[in-house]
């Protein structure tokens, strides 16, 4: 069976105030005891006092990216036994922004998915298609590279340990969002390639977020999709009542799968 995961992707947002008010409503609002795992991502120099106010709760921290290499001369950049040592549990990867503004490829993501499991963090590996790549009919074919390219060299049982984000890059922040025929279509074509990768049976245990504008209006009908297995929220998790509306949205709609 597998638990959803809901996690707020903070990106570049928030000061270090802003951020304790929000965590703390967080804590304070989202049951001790979901149905759903629900985890924040603030920028990384808010990780460590976000990390203190999650002390005793449900919720857990996770981080926007890493870099390969584990320690060295690479100015600016954070390793993931420095994400580990300050309790992160989980890591963002490939996010379509750090793919378009940063120059991550699905290479690079590899690298990084190496790094992140070497060190017991849980990955969340991101992917998705363009609006003119969607329109073109290519949704299928760049999903499969950048799934078998991210992937490439894992064994089935570091896949076990690794989360999918599926987010539509033409609905990442526009108000747009894939309609839930169109999200479950892109996630069971995706479990179809995992379980060609790893095994039906470690595919099947695969959490494959969606993402892409998601809002406590929609969040219930998306989740109740078979193949969407929670949700990777950009704007709405800067807001505690959209963000806990999501969650609660998604403990309601979601079937046993």
């Amino acid at each position: 069976m597998r638990t959803p995961l809901i996690v707020g992707n903070w990106k570049m947002n928030l000061l270090r105030e802003s951020s304790a008010t929000l965590v703390q409503n967080l804590v304070d609002r989202l049951p001790g005891e979901l149905q759903i795992e629900v985890a924040v991502c603030p920028p990384f120099v808010y990780l460590q006092d976000v990390g203190r106010a999650l002390e005793g709760s449900s919720i857990g921290l996770g981080a926007q990216n890493i870099y390969h290499e584990s320690e060295g001369a690479f100015t600016g950049e954070v390793s993931a036994g420095m994400l580990c040592d300050i309790g992160c549990r989980f890591v963002i990867l490939g996010h379509s922004e750090r793919r378009q503004f940063f120059g991550d490829t699905n290479e690079s993501v590899n690298r990084k998915l190496f790094a992140a499991l070497g060190c017991s963090l849980t990955p969340i590996v991101c992917v998705g298609e363009t609006l003119a790549q969607r329109e073109a009919g290519q949704t299928a074919d760049v999903i499969d590279e950048q799934i078998r390219q991210s992937l490439a060299g894992l064994s089935a049982q570091d896949a076990s340990q690794i989360v999918i984000a599926y987010e539509p890059v033409w609905a990442i922040g526009t108000g747009r969002t894939a309609t839930p025929a169109q999200a479950e279509a892109v996630h069971a074509q995706i479990r179809g390639i995992l379980g060609q990768m790893f095994g039906v049976e470690v595919a099947q245990a695969i959490r494959i977020q969606y993402g892409g504008s998601v809002k406590p209006e929609n969040a219930g009908e998306l989740m109740s999709q078979t193949n969407i297995d929670g949700a990777l929220v950009g704007g709405a998790s800067l807001n505690a009542d959209s963000f806990v509306g999501i969650c609660l949205a998604s403990c309601e709609a979601t079937p046993a799968k």
